[in-house]
């Protein structure tokens, strides 16, 4: 992968947002990595992989804990599944590719309603429960992404790593892009709020099935660089352009409510305007984006061909932070620097 560095301070204003994030949430480590017209316009690291007294310094193959960032690489393996037909509709019921399920609590639920997040189902304690029905609401549990891993195993014959791995990460060359049972110096420490967080989980899978996945930021980008270009990289197609359209484009079925988020196969992507989205006002039609846990961030505007990154090794969000509101400012933030491109 080409991709020419050409660092100007037009957008400094990303750097100072995430330096002031870097500031306000618990964490020891930031990058940031801002892509625009096949350049990298900005590429800074501050900080440390840890608190321990000798740490690593944040650098550039440094790799952060994506959190729910990998519901992007979920994504994919689901539109691969798609487009490869071992998936024959997104319509299709979920019981449909796993009949052992409860059919009461799973009737009438679609493999459309687990990728944006309108299943209407959660989990307590190993149970699974109806909180709504299928397509009455959005809310992110994380039954739903379990479910389509479990479906991308069972119909490629593929975990979501497999699929990755095969037709990104060896075609690219990614090297820092990977789920881990085991630490090693490059993985940057995951900073919890407080000890024994309950929402943070540790797995020794590597089937991308769980949430162990860690990136760097130059990886990431590229990642959004790929979704940018529609599967093309320096002229040849890594990936078929479709499996990108499906990952990226609405997917959400009609809502009674025109404020909830709006999804592709996994990612938040910007259609009409909704109140509860986490794209900025100022980002336009088409974008799209996902978010993480750790505030880890990637961001992409094919209008005005960008990909902007941040990364942080933060867990949750500490007392007074609005991370919904941190990160539509990030979004607008890059849309102001690009203002100030075109004055």
């Amino acid at each position: 992968m080409i991709i020419n560095k050409n660092l100007n301070q037009r957008f400094s204003a990303v750097l100072d947002h995430v330096t002031n994030t870097y500031s306000r949430v618990i964490c020891s480590g930031a990058a940031t990595i801002v892509i625009q017209n096949d350049n990298v316009v900005l590429e800074e690291y501050l900080g440390y992989q840890s608190i321990a007294n000798v740490a690593r310094p944040v650098q550039r193959d440094t790799q952060f804990h994506v959190a729910s960032v990998r519901k992007s690489y979920i994504g994919f393996a689901v539109a691969y599944a798609v487009y490869y037909g071992y998936i024959d509709n997104i319509d299709d019921l979920v019981l449909t590719y796993k009949p052992e399920l409860d059919h009461d609590i799973w009737k009438d639920t679609s493999i459309r309603n687990l990728l944006t997040h309108t299943h209407g189902l959660n989990e307590k304690e190993g149970i699974t429960y109806r909180e709504y029905s299928p397509g009455e609401k959005w809310a992110y549990r994380k039954i739903g992404i379990k479910t389509l891993t479990d479906i991308v195993e069972r119909t490629t014959g593929m975990t979501v790593s497999d699929i990755l791995h095969e037709h990104v990460f060896k075609p690219l060359r990614y090297t820092e892009s990977n789920w881990y049972s085991k630490k090693h110096e490059k993985l940057a420490e995951v900073i919890l709020r407080y000890e024994q967080d309950r929402n943070w989980q540790i797995s020794n899978s590597t089937k991308g099935d769980t949430m162990n996945m860690y990136v760097s930021a130059r990886e990431l980008a590229y990642w959004g660089y790929l979704h940018l270009n529609e599967g093309n990289i320096d002229g040849k197609q890594i990936v078929p352009k479709k499996i990108i359209s499906l990952a990226t484009e609405l997917q959400s079925p009609s809502q009674s409510d025109d404020n909830l988020p709006q999804n592709g196969f996994l990612w938040f992507v910007k259609d009409l305007p909704a109140l509860k989205t986490e794209i900025g006002e100022d980002v336009p039609q088409g974008s799209y984006q996902i978010l993480g846990y750790t505030g880890v961030t990637l961001l992409v505007i094919p209008q005005e061909n960008i990909v902007a990154v941040r990364m942080f090794n933060s867990f949750g969000s500490p007392e007074g932070y609005d991370y919904l509101a941190d990160v539509r400012s990030f979004g607008d933030t890059v849309m102001g620097c690009l203002e100030k491109v075109k004055s």
